[in-house]
């Protein structure tokens, strides 16, 4: 199973990007689980600076941008 984080703190873009790995993931046809983390601690612990961002499996994939799902699919095959 693929563990998929959006970090952010619950803004538009960050809903966004949460349904566009949703999305991703559903078409790649993988097990995944989307975890949202919004405490801003727990945000600067992995590193990202600048929301929304995207890890997958514990690694940074995107900061500051919202990834369309094609870009996420590739990233998660």
């Amino acid at each position: 199973m693929i563990k998929i984080q959006i970090l952010g703190t619950g803004c538009p873009k960050c809903k966004k990007l949460a349904e566009n790995a949703e999305a991703a993931a559903k078409e790649a046809g993988i097990e995944y689980e989307i975890e949202k983390v919004t405490q801003i601690n727990d945000i600067m612990k992995m590193g990202v600076m600048i929301t929304p961002a995207l890890v997958i499996d514990g690694e940074v994939k995107t900061s500051g941008k919202v990834a369309p799902p094609d870009d996420i699919k590739a990233m998660l095959v």
